[in-house]
């Protein structure tokens, strides 16, 4: 009684003892289990570990949705775990973990974790700065993040452990941090983007107490190493939800400052549209499980501010292409102060970029040509969405779009006249000399002798 007492006046308050509940009390079943995961929890078992099927997983089974991967949580610690398996290895240094490799899939064995109590574990934000504390099962449900990410199924026996209250946040959609939400964001800021992320994901909703302080502690994002912002951004943007939850992010307050420039491109004419646009073909190929580029998706989310300084470069007299390089540039060396886009990425977003002028040219060989460019489809790709937000004729979309299926002949009908001026061809031969025999436009005038002019 006093226990449920505690759980009402301090909710997501972890307990010792877990509440168990029997395969008949939820939907979770073993054969909803990966061969792999499986086999994991029965060899550490069997070796006289607990193994539990842990986060997300359990999660997303309970709310009826499919696990893209398994994670194990143990009391076995990384040096116990690696001999159990030929292929497993040991990784990570602030959080170390084994992966284990069985078949074609990589399992992620954690061992139980304690909090952390020393002051040296935190900077002067409260930002953890490692987390390798081994602990007891309470322990590691205490220290996750939500409580329907400390849930813990165990194949064996079908059986769901929740110290946390998981259970009763899955049943009510309710996402809510364990522990108190200031000092927990204050622990890792990118908790904030994940309850956002997380929310609109599975669809549950933000528990008012974690999302109070999330607008006071968004400026706590800038603490975040640009390399794992990077990392959280991808996975928000290519979640399948990124329309959603960019919404999200906004309301929350955190969207500035993540893409320093993401608030400019919104406040443009076209700028809304576009990123509309760009996002909702995003959120459909990962729901069709298609191919998307995370180069091809910040090209979108950073065209326009590129678009804006190369049109006022352009306005000022500078040559074209020039100017475009020189927007691009400036564009990413401001992003990289927040998000460090790594380098094989930039090259395909300038690529991309610094292809959209080169859909004008539609005469003589040049289309031709273009289409055998490597980066031509991502570059074709972009412009379909400049259309589709208007930023670009449809009739240029659609010209390019049926001269990729046409044949040779119904392309040369096709190509427009070639009113590019003509580049004056210099003199050649001893014309050059006052020999009167000057080269006229068709390129005329070889040298009477047959020698080489110039000579």
């Amino acid at each position: 009684m006093i226990r449920r007492l505690i759980a009402r006046l301090w909710p997501g308050r972890p307990s010792d003892m877990p509440r168990v509940f029997r395969a008949d009390e939820h939907p979770v079943r073993r054969d909803q289990v990966s061969y792999a995961a499986r086999t994991v929890t029965r060899r550490l078992q069997d070796a006289g570990f607990k193994a539990f099927v842990v986060g997300g997983a359990v999660r997303d089974l309970m709310l009826g949705l499919a696990p893209k991967d398994f994670d194990i949580a143990t009391d076995a610690t990384p040096e116990q775990v690696k001999p159990l398996f030929r292929r497993a290895f040991i990784i990570g240094r602030r959080f170390r973990l084994v992966h284990v490799h069985v078949g074609n899939e990589v399992i992620e064995v954690s061992t139980f974790r304690a909090p952390q109590n020393a002051d040296e574990a935190t900077d002067e934000h409260g930002r953890l700065l490692t987390d390798n504390v081994y602990g007891t099962q309470a322990q590691d449900a205490a220290r996750r993040d939500f409580t329907i990410n400390a849930l813990y199924f165990d194949p064996s026996s079908e059986e769901v452990w929740d110290y946390v209250g998981g259970v009763a946040d899955v049943r009510a959609r309710r996402l809510k941090l364990i522990g108190p939400p200031v000092t927990r964001f204050r622990e890792d800021p990118v908790r904030m983007l994940r309850a956002v992320r997380l929310a609109t994901k599975v669809g549950v909703t933000i528990d008012k107490r974690t999302a109070a302080p999330i607008a006071k502690l968004a400026p706590l994002m800038q603490n975040v190493p640009p390399a794992r912002l990077f990392d959280e951004m991808q996975k928000l943007l290519l979640s399948g939800h990124a329309t959603e939850t960019l919404r999200s992010l906004r309301a929350h307050g955190l969207a500035h400052g993540l893409l320093p420039l993401l608030d400019v491109i919104l406040e443009q004419p076209l700028g809304q549209k576009f990123i509309d646009v760009a996002l909702a073909h995003t959120d459909r190929r990962v729901r069709e499980d298609l191919g998307v580029s995370p180069a091809f998706l910040f090209a979108t989310l950073l065209w326009h501010e590129v678009l804006a300084g190369w049109s006022a470069a352009k306005a000022k007299g500078d040559k074209p292409q020039p100017a475009m390089f020189e927007a691009m540039d400036k564009v990413l060396d401001q992003q990289a102060e927040r998000i460090a886009i790594p380098r094989r990425f930039e090259a395909t977003i300038k690529e991309i970029w610094s292809l959209q002028p080169r859909f004008e040219q539609r005469a003589g060989s040049r289309p031709a040509r273009f289409l055998e460019h490597p980066r031509f489809r991502a570059a074709y790709d972009f412009l379909a969405i400049r259309g589709e937000s208007g930023e670009v004729p449809a009739a240029l979309v659609d010209w390019w779009t049926r001269y990729q299926d046409a044949s040779e002949t119904e392309r040369e009908a096709m190509l427009k006249p070639d009113e590019a001026p003509r580049k004056r061809r210099r003199p050649r031969g001893r014309g050059r000399r006052g020999t009167g025999r000057e080269s006229g436009p068709d390129g005329g005038g070889a040298p009477p002798d047959g020698g080489t002019a110039g000579e």
